[in-house]
């Protein structure tokens, strides 16, 4: 703490008049770096991710949805993508019961009805944005997922996203499989081109997306490529994480987790007790004496006894 002593001087009249006509000029210079520092936040880019499993239960055969949200940037537009990372769980597989693949070559050439039915592993939709002057154009964009030729050892995904209006654009990416870090398994890796867009418009950016790759349902086609679920649920939930590079040099990450099925496992749990409670209720039917005639038997040697006559 200062203490002001008895013998300090105050502000000659010059002084305070300097300090007074000097003031507005610091509360305005104050107040432009709190807006270019909240124009700054403003224009960084964040993204979420919500990812879901269907079934959401362990060693289940299924469907996987990723969810992902982007904020912020210029203008309300965010920046667009050009690297994306997904860490996905340790255990988490793609089972492909006839493995076919599908090069961006033919999707290229052929669109998605080129390929094999069966490398088919994923549909999903997006909305892409751009900045046409002041104004913001949106687009909606059709996904497929399939899976493509290794590159090596590492298995590969082809992403082919097609919109129509306003502007008729098809872009194929290739995302590669590659060995993750725990908590997560394995990560897939995607580099993004510069997607088309009016001649006018700003690089067109991706606002959201959402891809499943398998199917979910009561009555799976046979041969259905699906997400096999991990058998075990770790502690928290499962594990997911996305991290992405910017056209406009900046970079950001966001985790997710899918929660654990604790409800199923109380179902499952109370399910059991009642099925050992009908046995139980069963073995003790079955051992209750009877009469036939003057003979006690039970009823298991009269089933037994009367499957021997017949046969």
């Amino acid at each position: 703490m200062i203490r002001r002593g008895s013998n300090t001087r105050s502000p000659s009249p010059a002084t305070r008049a300097t300090i007074a006509a000097r003031a507005p000029h610091a509360l305005a210079a104050a107040l432009t770096l709190c807006a270019a520092l909240a124009a700054s936040a403003r224009a960084q880019t964040s993204a979420t991710l919500v990812p879901t499993l269907s079934p959401n239960r362990a060693g289940a055969k299924g469907a996987l949805t990723l969810a992902i949200q982007y904020t912020g940037g210029e203008e309300g537009v965010p920046s667009p993508v050009h690297r994306s990372v997904l860490s996905l769980p340790a255990g988490l597989t793609l089972e492909v019961p006839s493995l076919r693949s599908c090069s961006a070559a033919t999707l290229e050439a052929h669109g998605p009805g080129g390929c094999p039915a069966q490398s088919l592993v994923g549909r999903g939709h997006a909305l892409a944005e751009a900045l046409v002057g002041p104004e913001v154009v949106r687009e909606e964009v059709a996904l497929w997922a399939f899976v493509g030729p290794p590159r090596g050892n590492d298995p590969t995904l082809e992403l082919l996203g097609e919109g129509s209006k306003p502007v008729p654009a098809q872009v194929i990416v290739t995302g590669t499989v590659v060995p993750a870090h725990a908590p997560y398994g394995e990560e897939l890796v995607i580099p993004l081109p510069p997607i088309p867009t009016l001649p006018s418009a700003s690089e067109t950016s991706l606002a959201d997306l959402t891809l499943t790759i398998g199917a979910s349902g009561p009555h799976l086609a046979r041969g259905a490529n699906t997400v096999l679920v991990p058998a075990r649920c770790p502690a928290g939930g499962w594990p997911f994480a996305a991290a992405f590079t910017y056209a406009d040099g900046s970079s950001a990450s966001t985790v997710a987790k899918e929660p654990c099925p604790a409800r199923a496992k109380h179902r499952s749990a109370r399910a059991r007790v009642r099925l050992a409670r009908a046995a139980m209720r069963t073995i003790a039917r079955a051992a209750a004496p009877t009469r036939e005639g003057d003979r006690p038997v039970t009823r298991a040697t009269h089933v037994r006894s009367t499957g021997a006559g017949a046969a």
